[in-house]
């Protein structure tokens, strides 16, 4: 937590930085300023910071049970072994964003008729992810 706390918060300086530089060189090239990206820049700064914070004071607990990752003798192996349950391998997730891709060019070009047709191929990889493993060779 506490490296992970330091290097946020070298994340939100950078940001507090780019900001400034930004925003004088917007001001020196335009003549006036560029309030979307400064405020975009200054947001991400100030958001990277509250994880930053939030990670530094939630650190305090793991004084007594140092996490792996803050020990300079830490290994991967010291981390829990259960991270959670990762496929092999699936063409849903291709399929669904095959999907969405046509949907979304459909509307882009106004050919509601495209996006209306390529709905059914969102609705039958949506349910083809969800029960993947219900059934064929990774079924549990």
């Amino acid at each position: 937590m506490k490296t992970s706390a330091r290097l946020l918060w070298v994340l939100a300086v950078f940001y507090a930085v780019v900001t400034v530089v930004y925003t004088l060189w917007t001001h020196a090239a335009l003549g006036h300023y560029e309030w979307v990206g400064i405020v975009t820049l200054a947001l991400s700064g100030i958001f990277v910071a509250f994880v930053a914070f939030y990670l530094g004071s939630s650190a305090k607990p793991f004084r007594i049970h140092v996490l792996p990752e803050d020990r300079l003798d830490g290994e991967i192996a010291d981390a829990d072994p259960e991270l959670g349950f990762f496929p092999p391998q699936s063409w849903w997730p291709f399929v669904l964003a095959l999907a969405v891709g046509l949907i979304f060019l459909g509307i882009s070009i106004g050919g509601w008729w495209f996006a209306y047709f390529s709905a059914p191929l969102f609705i039958i990889a949506i349910v083809g992810w969800v029960f993947e493993y219900y059934r064929g060779r990774y079924a549990h």
